[in-house]
């Protein structure tokens, strides 16, 4: 499932880093520590997005200045979605980084019905591979028009599909069709602007600090619709459950097909 979070915005024109996503792994990290449940302590078959709402960039970062704020939260097991929102909503305001939000109400995606081939977009970045401590490869560019971008995508989802244990192993041989196809015209617009689709971002793990490339674009894939349903919950590549690799359907709008997520007592 995949839900919207919506917080009021108590300091308009507050702002966060460009990219946050470890300041919201951090924020999520510590209300599933303070629940107590020792099941979702280590628990990592999550993905969120960045904060969306009405921003204006300065170098500082990104400053906020619309009346709501919204982070995208998404996850198959719907207790532990449960378990996080009840945990949150116990706060009466939470900060992320210059930021205070107070968590005001909830909104559940309906999932679409996929089938082999979909245009997603990267609502954060996508990260090949996980980086090695002192070593460079993690921000190594690897272009995606590329067999070699694809395949790096294909072992990591079928690696982290045959480890959730969401499908029987015998099933797992029928996802092997699966190719990443950018939008070209978009990869050349991009270059012709003097714009970047793949940027160097922070991301820590056990308190070391790594540096890996992520990248955003729109792109088709075409695989099975049961990988599909799954990159689309639990994102593409790397590091998901610390923000990286949430998608969402191209050319949509996604507040057109929420409804309301029930859950008893949760605020």
């Amino acid at each position: 499932m995949r839900i919207r979070l919506i917080f009021i915005l108590k300091n308009k024109g507050g702002y966060v880093p460009f990219h946050h996503q470890y300041l919201l792994a951090q924020l999520i990290k510590g209300i599933l520590l303070k629940g107590g449940k020792e099941e979702y302590f280590y628990f990592t078959e999550y993905n969120f997005s960045g904060l969306k709402g009405q921003t204006k960039i300065s170098r500082n970062g990104l400053h906020f200045f619309s009346s709501r704020v919204t982070l995208v939260f998404s996850c198959m097991n719907k207790d532990f979605v449960d378990y996080f929102v009840k945990n949150l909503f116990d706060f009466p305001q939470v900060e992320i980084g210059n930021l205070t939000l107070i968590p005001e109400s909830v909104e559940e995606e309906q999932i679409p019905v996929f089938e082999n081939v979909t245009k997603f977009i990267c609502i954060s970045p996508i990260v090949l591979a996980t980086p090695k401590f002192n070593d460079l490869e993690g921000k190594k560019f690897i272009h995606p028009e590329t067999d070699e971008f694809s395949d790096l995508l294909y072992e990591s989802t079928m690696l982290r599909i045959a480890k959730s244990k969401l499908f029987p192993e015998e099933k797992l041989k029928d996802f092997f069709k699966f190719q990443i196809v950018p939008d070209h015209s978009y990869l050349n617009k991009i270059k012709e602007s003097q714009k970047k689709s793949a940027r160097i971002y922070p991301v820590y793990d056990q308190d070391v600090k790594y540096e890996i490339r992520g990248y955003t674009f729109p792109f088709t894939l075409y695989a099975a619709p049961e990988v599909q349903n799954y990159v689309f919950i639990l994102g593409m590549g790397m590091f998901t459950f610390k923000g990286f690799g949430m998608l969402d359907l191209a050319n949509t709008d996604p507040t057109q097909r929420t409804r309301e997520y029930k859950i008893e007592n949760y605020i």
